[in-house]
């Protein structure tokens, strides 16, 4: 069972000194993956529920400091040698996918083949209105999105015409690391998220879920797989879990789970880093038979 952390990039883990002290302690301490989430714009009272929590609003302050994923990870990445580095997740239909496509390899190499690419199809109608991006049909932009981005990665000469992306023998370098693919993990807690991941995702992240609510999923996700004659071995399953303890990992890797993501805001201090990762380690068997 491997143990993430979705730490940066948010409020006190928007400060590049706690950045910097965090990353480089959760790599020396074990942890699998440093998750960065997004949004480009926040808004008062937004006029679409949000979808992770049971009374439908976000818990961050629409004033609080939110840094492109992206740019974070890179940051990460010069700072890191081991652990993994992933978008948890990028709206990804809220952005030109030829030019997220060259961020994404870009970052890819500098990371020597540590970023997966989480992607979603975003929750708040005002943050696609402010970035003038239709909020209708954003599941199948965002299919189409991957789709040319497999192709940039893949081809040398690449073409696409599709409903929203159309060009003709293009070349986009550098390709990523290995042989030309990002695993895109899939965001997403839902019947139509989870029919997403089957149809073209490497993996999925299942965000701020109870134990019976990731069972109750990953039992829905088997079933979408056998009807897709797809083994769920394929899926790399990342999950982050409401009220959980470390006793919880052996029942999540009965269930299907490959990553536990806690989620935690950093200290603001960062000379107390170092102390606040050690101890999460310590309190999720980090560094034990549990990690991968």
């Amino acid at each position: 069972m491997r143990v993430g952390l979705h730490a940066l990039g948010i409020g006190s883990g928007a400060d590049p000194a706690v950045i910097k002290a965090v990353a480089t302690a959760a790599d020396a301490a074990g942890f699998s993956t440093l998750w960065a989430g997004e949004h480009i714009v926040m808004v008062e009272g937004p006029d679409s529920p949000y979808p992770y929590s049971p009374d439908g609003r976000i818990a961050i302050p629409s004033d609080a400091d939110w840094l492109d994923p992206l740019a974070t990870l890179s940051f990460v990445a010069a700072v890191t040698s081991r652990i993994r580095l992933a978008t948890g997740i990028l709206l990804l239909a809220e952005h030109n996918p030829v030019l997220t496509a060259k961020q994404a390899a870009t970052l890819d190499v500098l990371s020597n083949g540590r970023f997966a690419l989480g992607v979603g199809i975003g929750w708040s109608s005002k943050e696609f209105a402010a970035l003038g991006v239709p909020f209708k049909g954003r599941g199948t932009r965002t299919k189409e999105y991957v789709e040319v981005m497999r192709n940039l990665w893949r081809d040398g000469d690449a073409s696409f015409d599709g409903a929203f992306t159309h060009f003709q023998d293009v070349r986009c370098y550098p390709k990523p690391i290995k042989d030309g693919r990002l695993p895109v993990i899939l965001g997403g807690n839902s019947d139509r998220a989870l029919d997403r991941v089957v149809a073209y995702g490497d993996g999925w992240y299942g965000f701020n879920l109870s134990m019976d609510e990731v069972s109750e999923r990953i039992g829905y996700l088997t079933v979408r797989c056998e009807e897709a004659n797809r083994e769920l071995s394929s899926v790399d399953v990342a999950v982050s879990i409401r009220s959980g303890s470390v006793d919880d990992l052996q029942a999540l890797t009965e269930l299907g789970v490959d990553e536990l993501v806690v989620v935690e805001a950093p200290p603001a201090d960062p000379d107390a880093a170092d102390r606040w990762v050690a101890s999460l380690a310590r309190q999720w068997g980090v560094a034990s038979e549990w990690r991968a």
